[in-house]
C-alpha cells in the first residue's frame, strides 16, 4: 500500500525533547515501513525515519531560532504539496488537526485524520459538521465524547516500538513526573503527593511561554522550597529509560480531559507503573491494580503511590508488549485504511501506479494565504 504521512511541523519527527504527535507519526511510519508499506512522510527536513522523507521545512518551528515565524505560512506549503501528489497514494492520512478540509474535498474518500487534541473547544464542532465527508479516528473513546455526531472510522490508541525504553526490573525509590508545567497536568499535585510520603520527586518538563507566569507563581516556589523536589528540565527519548525506568511511580495526576497520555505507556514500557487521575482516557490506558492504579481524589493518590512497588515490573513490561507496541498500532491503523479504501465508490480507478494520472484534467487551483 502506497501511504502518505502528513505530520504537523511544530516538532521534529520524533521530537528532539517534548513532544506527543510527532513522535507518534514517527513511530507510526517506521511500523508500516516495517510491515513492507511504501511510505512517504510529509515533515520538516530534520525528520529521522525509514520511510520516503519529503522534506516540506527546512526544520521543525519550536526549537528554531529565526525570532519571526508563521506556523500557518509553512503548513499551508506542505498541504499544497501534498495536494500536488495526491493521486501518488493509496491513503493519506493526516495529523494535521483539520487545516486541510478545505483544500482536500476531492479527495477526501482516500484521507484519513487523526484527531491528536482535545475536542470541547468552541467553534472545533462547526468545521466537522461542516466537512462531514473526511473520516476520523480518535485515540481514545474517551476523547469523542464532545463530538458525538463526526465521522469516526475507528478509536486507534497509540503504540511505540518496544526496543526503544529498557525495563528496569528495580526501582531507585523516586517518583516521576513527566510532560509539560501546565495547569491542567497538575505538577502541583505531583508535588503534593510526593511531599505527604516524604518520597523524592524528579519532575522533567517542558515550560511554554502560555506558562511561565504559571511556573513562575505557582510550581517553582514548590520545587524551591523543597528539598524532596528536583526539577530537571525537558529530556529526550535517549534520557526516558533512565528517569521512568528509576522511578517507582509515574505520577499522572491530570485535571484535564486526556485525549490519551503517551508518558503512561512509556512508564510501562520501562516497568513502572502509574498512578493516575481519573479523567480522559486513563481508565483505558491503566488496567487498575495490574500496570497501575486509578484514582479520584489526593488522599486515593497518595494511598496508590505508597504501594505501587508491590506491582509486579516484569508483568507491567509485559503488558506494554501485549498491547501497547508500535506494529500492534500500525496493524490497527491498516486495517482503518483498507476499511477506507473498500468505501470507494464502486467505478473508482483501481489502486496501482498505473491509474494516479486519471483526474489529471482538473487542474490544482493553488491557496493563496494574504495577511
Amino acid at each position: 500500500m502506497k501511504i502518505a504521512q502528513v505530520t504537523p511541523l511544530y516538532e521534529a519527527v520524533p521530537p528532539r525533547l517534548y513532544g506527543g504527535t510527532e513522535r507518534v507519526v514517527a513511530h507510526l511510519t517506521d511500523a508500516l515501513v516495517d510491515l513492507g508499506h511504501e511510505v512517504t512522510l510529509f515533515a520538516s527536513a530534520d525528520a529521522r525515519t525509514r520511510a520516503r522523507l519529503a522534506p516540506v521545512r527546512d526544520q521543525a518551528i519550536r526549537l528554531d531560532p529565526a525570532p519571526l515565524k508563521s506556523d500557518l505560512a509553512a503548513h499551508l506549503a506542505m498541504l499544497s504539496e501534498v495536494l500536488d501528489r495526491a493521486e501518488e497514494f493509496d491513503v493519506i492520512h493526516f495529523h494535521t488537526d483539520m487545516i486541510q478540509f478545505p483544500m482536500f474535498g476531492r479527495h477526501a474518500d482516500r484521507t484519513l485524520t487523526t484527531l491528536h487534541g482535545r475536542l470541547d473547544m468552541k467553534d472545533i464542532g462547526g468545521v466537522y459538521a461542516r466537512w462531514p465527508q473526511f473520516s476520523l479516528v480518535s485515540i481514545s473513546d474517551d476523547q469523542r465524547r464532545p463530538l458525538p455526531f463526526a465521522n469516526y472510522a475507528a478509536t486507534v490508541h497509540h503504540g511505540m516500538p518496544a526496543e526503544l525504553y529498557v525495563h528496569a526490573p528495580k526501582s531507585e525509590g523516586y517518583f516521576a513526573f513527566l510532560g509539560r508545567i501546565s495547569p491542567e497536568k497538575r505538577p502541583d499535585r505531583a508535588i503534593e503527593i510526593a511531599t505527604r510520603l516524604g518520597r523524592p520527586l524528579k519532575i522533567a518538563a517542558k515550560i511554554d511561554a502560555a506558562d511561565t507566569v504559571y511556573w513562575e507563581t505557582v510550581i517553582k516556589p514548590l520545587v524551591d522550597g523543597n528539598p524532596l523536589i528536583e526539577f530537571v528540565g525537558e529530556i529526550g527519548d535517549h534520557q526516558k529509560s533512565a528517569f521512568l525506568g528509576g522511578a517507582e511511580a509515574l505520577l499522572f495526576p491530570i485535571d484535564w480531559p486526556e485525549p490519551f497520555g503517551l508518558v503512561m505507556i512509556e512508564a510501562m514500557a520501562c516497568g513502572t507503573p502509574v498512578v493516575a487521575f481519573r479523567c480522559g482516557s486513563t481508565p483505558e490506558v491503566i488496567e487498575d491494580g495490574a500496570t497501575g492504579f486509578l484514582v479520584r481524589t489526593m488522599d486515593e493518590a497518595v494511598s496508590a503511590a505508597a504501594r505501587a512497588h508491590l506491582l509486579d515490573r516484569d508483568a507491567i513490561r509485559a503488558r506494554f508488549e501485549l498491547r501497547w507496541s508500535a506494529t500492534a498500532m500500525a496493524r490497527r491503523y491498516l486495517d482503518v485504511y483498507a476499511e477506507l479504501l473498500a468505501r470507494r465508490p464502486f467505478g473508482a480507478p483501481p489502486i496501482g501506479p498505473e491509474t494516479f494520472r486519471l483526474d489529471a484534467a482538473f487542474p490544482t487551483v493553488p491557496f493563496v494565504a494574504t495577511a
